[in-house]
C-alpha cells in the first residue's frame, strides 16, 4: 500500500487505530487496549497484523465501501422520485407509500420511502411539531357507544371550487368514520345525512359527542318563548329532535381537546382526502362527495382498530322506521276539512290509503281538522316536484327547504281557511328560495311514509 494514499475512516476505525497506537508505542498493554476497545486480546493481536500488513486500510470493516444486497435498484430510485415529484407531488410520504402500493403496485416500505426522497433532496410536505403533553381519556370498549360528530371548512378543493365544509362522524372505540357528507356550509343537514349513513351501515349509536354549535340545542340562558312557557318544556331544533326520537344521548364539549378524535381526524383528512380529491380533479361538491363515498372504505380499512370489548353496542334502527324517515326535517302543519295541509301559499292533499281510497274525505278531515302534524321533510333540503311527488296536487311553485332554517316551529295560522297556514321557516339568507330537485340519498318518499303513519295510523 503506498504510504502516501489517502484512506477515508469511519469512526470505529479512527478509533481503534488511536488505541494501536498508543499500544504499539508501549503506553498501554494488551488487557488494557483489549478492554478499551471491547474485545479480546486474540482479536487485539489479530488487528495488529492486519495494520502491520495493509496499513490503516486494515482496521475497516470488511463490507466497507460495497453496495448492501438488498438496496434500491437506482432505476427503482430514480422512479420513486420522479413520481414523488409530478403526479404525486404534494402528497405526504406515508400516503405516498400507501398509493404507490394501489395505483403503481410499487411496495416500499414508509421508513425507506423517507430516507430515499430526503437523500434525493425531496423534503417532507409537512413539518410536525413536537405534541403537547395531554392525558387522554381511554376509549370506550365497545363500537357504537359513543359517536363523535364535527364539521371541518376548509379550502378542500384547492381553489378549483369554492370552499367546503365536511360533516363526519367516527366512532370513539374503533376510530372508523361511519358517516360524512361535504356541504356549503355546516348545516343540520350535513348532521342528518351523516346520522342518516350511521343508522343504515352500522345502527344508532347511544350516545354522541359534539360542540355546543346552536344545530344541537337551544341556550338555556335565553328566556323561553310563549309556546314553551305554555307547554313547558324547551323545544327541539331539528338535529336535537331527530337524536330525542333516536334514543340517542346528546353529550356538549366544553372543548375541542375534549372530541379529539374527531379533531385529529380532520388532520388526517385534511392531507389525505386533500390530495386523492386534486388526484381526481374533483372540482365541484357533488364530484367531492362522490369521492368521498368511494374513499371512506378504505380510510376505515387503513385506520380503524378493534374494540376492547368484541361485541358491539349499535342498537337496531325502530320496526318499521328507515333512516331517512328518522332523520329528516320535521315542520308542523294543520290538517285542513278537506284532507288537506298547506305549503308555502299553496295545499297539498294527502295521500291515499293502500285500498285506494283517499286517506282523508270529509269525515277524515274533519276528524283531523285543527290537528297540528308534523310533515317529514328530505334531509336534502328538496320539495316534492311535479312528476316525482307522491303527493296528488303538488304546489305550483314550491321552494326548496334551506337546511339553515332552523328548529321546527309552530307556523301561525288564520282561523277559518282552509290551508291558511304559512311557511313555518324562512331562508336565512332572505333570498327567494329555488326550486331543488330530489336527491337519490335523501328520497321524499321515505320521510312521506313516516309522516303517512303518524297521520292516519295505517301503515
Amino acid at each position: 500500500m503506498d504510504p502516501r494514499e489517502t484512506v477515508a475512516l469511519s469512526v470505529q476505525a479512527q478509533r481503534r487505530l488511536t488505541i494501536l497506537s498508543h499500544l504499539l508505542a508501549g503506553r498501554i498493554s494488551a488487557e488494557e487496549a483489549a478492554t478499551a476497545l471491547r474485545l479480546s486480546e486474540r482479536q487485539v493481536r489479530r488487528l495488529l497484523a492486519a495494520y502491520a500488513a495493509e496499513g490503516p486500510a486494515g482496521l475497516q470493516h470488511g463490507n466497507a465501501g460495497r453496495a448492501p444486497a438488498h438496496r434500491t435498484p437506482d432505476a427503482q430510485r430514480e422512479r420513486l422520485v420522479a413520481l414523488a415529484t409530478g403526479p404525486y407531488a404534494g402528497v405526504n410520504h406515508a400516503h405516498l407509500a400507501d398509493l404507490l402500493a394501489e395505483r403503481e403496485g410499487i411496495r416500499v416500505p414508509e421508513r425507506t420511502l423517507r430516507r430515499l426522497l430526503a437523500d434525493a433532496g425531496v423534503h417532507p410536505v409537512h413539518t410536525r411539531r413536537p405534541p403537547r403533553h395531554r392525558s387522554r381519556r381511554e376509549r370506550m370498549p365497545r363500537a357504537g357507544m359513543l359517536l363523535q360528530v364535527d364539521g371541518s371548512r376548509h379550502d378542500w378543493l384547492e381553489g378549483r371550487g369554492p370552499w367546503l365544509t365536511l360533516v363526519g362522524g367516527i366512532d370513539d372505540a374503533t376510530g372508523t368514520v361511519t358517516g360524512g357528507a361535504f356541504r356549503a356550509q355546516e348545516d343540520a343537514a350535513g348532521y342528518l345525512v351523516t346520522f342518516g349513513q350511521t343508522a343504515t351501515g352500522f345502527g344508532l349509536p347511544m350516545a354522541t359527542y359534539s360542540d355546543r354549535h346552536g344545530i344541537f340545542w337551544r341556550d338555556r340562558r335565553r328566556p323561553p318563548t310563549l309556546a314553551e312557557q305554555l307547554t313547558g318544556q324547551r323545544s327541539f331544533t331539528q338535529v336535537g329532535r331527530a337524536l330525542h326520537d333516536a334514543g340517542i344521548t346528546w353529550i356538549g364539549a366544553r372543548s375541542p381537546q375534549a372530541k379529539g378524535r374527531v379533531e385529529r381526524l380532520w388532520g388526517t383528512l385534511q392531507d389525505r382526502l386533500v390530495s386523492e380529491l386534486r388526484l381526481a380533479h374533483a372540482a365541484t361538491l357533488e364530484e367531492a362527495n362522490v369521492l368521498l363515498a368511494a374513499y371512506l372504505p378504505r380510510h376505515n380499512a387503513r385506520f380503524a382498530v378493534p374494540a376492547a370489548d368484541p361485541v358491539p353496542a349499535w342498537r337496531p334502527l325502530p320496526e318499521g322506521t328507515g333512516a331517512d324517515a328518522l332523520f329528516c326535517f320535521h315542520y308542523p302543519r294543520r290538517v285542513a276539512r278537506d284532507a288537506t295541509v298547506s305549503w308555502s301559499g299553496g295545499a297539498l292533499a294527502l295521500p291515499r290509503r293502500r285500498d285506494g281510497r283517499s286517506s282523508g274525505g270529509l269525515r277524515g278531515g274533519r276528524r283531523r281538522a285543527s290537528r297540528r302534524e308534523p310533515v317529514g321533510a328530505p334531509r336534502g333540503g328538496a320539495l316534492p316536484t311535479p312528476g316525482r311527488s307522491p303527493w296528488p296536487r303538488p304546489p305550483a311553485r314550491a321552494p326548496s327547504l334551506s337546511p339553515q332554517c332552523g328548529p321546527a316551529r309552530p307556523a301561525p295560522t288564520t282561523p277559518g281557511r282552509a290551508g291558511g297556514t304559512r311557511a313555518a321557516h324562512a331562508l336565512a339568507t332572505g333570498a327567494r328560495p329555488s326550486l331543488a330537485p330530489l336527491t337519490a340519498a335523501c328520497p321524499w318518499t321515505e320521510s312521506l311514509a313516516a309522516w303517512t303513519v303518524k297521520v292516519t295510523g295505517r301503515r
